[in-house]
């Protein structure tokens, strides 16, 4: 068993540009933008987006910067552009509860055409009726309806007169007012002397009759005020006859002028004769009277105001469905809210100020979200819940119930909105909601899901290429050659630590075209190159990799301690990788062990200094399940062993180390010094087979920067286990020194591979006898059998000792 010296085609897969079928991006702009690599994704969004059957809203999953946005809208509007458009959204004033607007909707179009004709009407009333009520053939109406009631007042008042005469009094009138006064025998008015010269029961009688006459005048007050609303009942009926023809010509051409569905004809027509009987009722507005006109004018203001149309979702123009994206789903951007203005001390408001949020200008489309801005607004969601729930929408403005003064609050009419809702969420936001709000993620059935790679080959390198000349366009940026774009590919396999898939991350793709062709004008050609590309790729490690740089001070300099040249014992160079969010970076770690007899068995001091993770430590237990297994024939061990990750203060996470923690105990255990050139990195099972491990790349470039620092002698290189060898894309410098034989990287499958290449030992096959002498395990065999002869011979010593105790506690 050899591990295999990988060569350096083995190291990076490299793109063939002539594999490409095009020499710039600029023959592929007319190309349509691809769903690269998605395929069940985009059979999923085309599926949900097509089901009309309730509870199948999207949830689209992906990592950020897959495209997830921009390809689900793209999809969301060629599919819009098939649907019908959806009818407009009217708000009118209720004549009965002005508090509660109604709510109607209309054929697209159509309530713009219904407002202007509203408007159109008012101005006509105000002008028509005053017109028509001053025609001449109104006028003797008015004038026979006017002498009825003179007469009829007339006869009353003589009759009023007569009674007061006939009890010596005399009456007239005074602006309004009727006035009465006492007379004489003769007629004349009586002067105060004259009263003071009656008699006791003359005095009597005429405050009799002044009594019997004050009732009289109140019954004649009563019989004139009954005259009065004969009279104006009269003169309204008389106006309301009059007015009725024009009005009902106006409702008739608003009715003819728009076609509302059956379901809300109903509505339209309720509407209409509410308004026609308002107007009806108070005609006297629309003529000018002797009284204030200016309190006549406010009327007629408001009454008219009732006759507006608003237009609270104006579809006019669209083609097919809507496609709303909302980007910032706060309580009214997404469900809508009502304006206020401030009056005195009050804030009022009007149906006018009705505000539509997204549900509503969506109705009949697609909604766009992204669940993490919904998340932090719990209001907003709870909102939304009940609205998926029931699929009516009724717009308030919570904030009222706080404001510091009165306000006149408005309750509009409750509408259905028909939504088909998008939400753009990540793996761990879709997890939260699955688990947390059940009764909502089961009105989200369809599930959109993003892969963060896909399988890389001519098609998915065509429709990388058709990416690149797309975002050229879009930016007005110089065009990519296939020499550039080839090494685009490479960079995205990179991304996706795998020489045969691609990163699904396109956000980072279209960031190095920004950035190589920035470099490209700088040198002022009209074509990137692929030096432009590499240039890019270096100006971008440079502004990120500082910390990166100090690391390797800290090396050169002396502070961190990393032997990487000759044989130690009980001591291996692991490979740990860094990850600043922006930029991740291979650093090497150097893994001790010490060994010697005892019963604690195998101690890791990160694990007891809690400066390990989980996983790190689920690596320690199957490393001393493995070392249990390789010696089971002398259990139990009288071994006490300890591991450390040397200057590691961060903590320490992975179990890809766990390899390299094996071979330092095996070493340690074995008296077998291992080759400090040699960095390992890998993951292990019970049974001693290298697994994969992530971060590939960053560990072997780390390493090989780490020794390129101090001097590469020739001797160095880097254990990997065998199942890596496909994700290795390496950077061109590593790739090089391979070739020339200044760094070597080998590949293992067993910890018996790559224990024989460090040790130059050969690892031991198992006998009746244990292990031969001559192997690594058999010498580690024969330690333990020394550590177990130790401890039994300790034990020994300590014995009579016991006893002597115990005797002595007895009694």
């Amino acid at each position: 068993m050899t591990c295999q010296r990988l060569e350096p085609q083995d190291l990076l897969r490299r793109m063939d540009p002539l594999a490409l079928g095009f020499t710039s991006t600029r023959e592929l702009v007319d190309h349509p933008l691809p769903w690269i690599g998605q395929p069940r994704a985009q059979e999923a969004a085309r599926f949900g987006l097509s089901m009309t059957l309730p509870g199948y809203n999207l949830m689209v999953v992906g990592q950020v910067g897959t495209g997830r946005t921009t390809l689900m809208r793209q999809l969301m509007q060629d599919h819009a552009a098939s649907c019908p458009v959806p009818p407009d959204l009217l708000y009118l004033h209720h004549v009965e509860q002005p508090e509660r607007p109604l709510a109607l909707r209309l054929p697209a179009g159509e309530g713009r055409q219904l407002r202007q004709r509203m408007v159109q009407m008012a101005r006509r009333l105000q002008t028509d009726i005053p017109h028509r009520l001053a025609e001449p053939d109104v006028k003797p109406e008015i004038e026979r309806i006017e002498q009825a009631y003179k007469g009829a007042e007339s006869i009353a008042y003589a009759e009023l007169n007569t009674y007061a005469q006939s009890r010596q009094f005399s009456l007239m009138r005074d602006e309004g007012r009727l006035v009465f006064s006492r007379r004489d025998d003769k007629g004349e008015p009586m002067t105060a002397g004259k009263a003071m010269s009656l008699s006791p029961q003359e005095h009597a009688q005429m405050d009799q009759d002044e009594t019997s006459l004050r009732e009289e005048i109140a019954r004649f007050l009563e019989k004139t005020r009954s005259l009065e609303h004969v009279r104006n009942e009269g003169l309204a009926a008389l106006k309301r006859q009059i007015v009725r023809p024009l009005l009902e010509r106006e409702w008739l051409e608003i009715r003819q002028s728009v076609h509302p569905a059956a379901s809300e004809q109903a509505g339209l027509n309720d509407w209409l004769k509410s308004l026609q009987s308002e107007v009806l009722a108070h005609l006297e507005l629309f003529q000018a009277s002797d009284e204030d006109d200016n309190l006549r004018l406010d009327a007629l203001e408001d009454l008219l105001d009732g006759l507006r149309v608003h237009v609270a979702v104006d579809n006019h123009g669209l083609q097919g469905a809507p496609v709303v994206q909302e980007d910032n789903p706060s309580l009214r951007q997404l469900f809508g809210g009502i304006e206020y203005d401030a009056d005195g001390d009050m804030l009022v408001t009007d149906f006018t100020r009705i505000r539509a949020g997204s549900l509503l200008r969506a109705h009949g489309g697609f909604l766009l979200l992204h669940l993490r801005e919904l998340l932090v607004d719990p209001l907003a969601w709870e909102k939304l819940r009940r609205f998926v729930r029931s699929g009516r929408l009724q717009i308030e403005e919570p904030g009222v119930l706080y404001a510091p003064v009165a306000a006149v609050s408005l309750a509009p009419e409750p509408v259905q909105a028909e939504v088909k809702l998008v939400l753009v969420a990540s793996p761990d936001e879709f997890e939260a909601v699955q688990a947390l709000d059940p009764e909502l993620a089961r009105r989200f059935r369809c599930k959109v899901d993003f892969a963060d790679s896909f399988a890389a080959g001519p098609q998915a390198w065509h429709d990388t290429a058709v990416f690149v000349a797309r975002t050229c366009k879009q930016w007005d940026l110089p065009h990519f050659s296939a020499a550039a774009t080839a090494l685009l590919i490479e960079d995205s396999q990179r991304q996706a630590q795998d020489q045969f898939r691609q990163s699904a991350v396109f956000a980072a793709t279209e960031a190095l075209v920004m950035e190589s062709a920035t470099v490209a004008r700088a040198r002022q050609v009209d074509l990137v190159q692929a030096e432009d590309v590499q240039a890019a790729l270096l100006a971008r490690m440079y502004r990120h990799n500082e910390p990166e740089e100090r690391q390797l001070d800290a090396l050169t300099q002396g502070e961190r301690v990393l032997p990487l040249s000759g044989r130690l014992e009980g001591s291996v160079n692991g490979l740990s990788v860094v990850m600043l969010g922006d930029y991740s970076f291979g650093l090497p770690v150097r893994v001790t062990a010490r060994t010697h007899a005892g019963e604690k068995g195998l101690l890791s001091i990160d694990r007891e200094v809690e400066l390990s993770g989980p996983i790190h430590d689920k690596g320690v237990l199957v490393l001393h399940s493995c070392l249990m297994s390789l010696f089971a024939h002398l259990s139990p061990l009288a071994l006490e062993a300890s591991l450390v990750f040397e200057q590691e203060y961060g903590g320490v996470e992975g179990d890809s180390a766990s390899c390299a923690e094996l071979f330092a105990l095996l070493s340690s255990l074995a008296g077998v010094p291992l080759k400090q050139g040699i960095a390992v990195t890998g993951s292990l099972n019970a049974s001693g087979d290298l697994l994969p491990v992530g971060g590939i790349n960053e560990k072997i470039e780390g390493f090989f920067r780490s020794c390129e620092r101090m001097g590469l002698d020739g001797t160095q290189g880097v254990l990997i286990p065998e199942r890596n060898r496909r994700h290795l894309m390496l950077d061109e410098r590593v790739v090089h020194a391979v070739a020339q034989g200044r760094f070597h990287i080998y590949a293992a499958s067993t910890v018996a591979e790559g224990m024989r290449l460090l040790s130059d030992v050969p690892w031991g096959e198992l006998g009746p006898q244990g292990y031969p002498s001559d192997s690594l395990l058999g010498m580690a065999q024969t330690r333990l059998r020394r550590y177990r002869k130790a401890l039994e011979a300790a034990d020994t010593r300590h014995e009579p000792a016991m006893h002597k105790r115990r005797y002595l506690n007895d009694r």
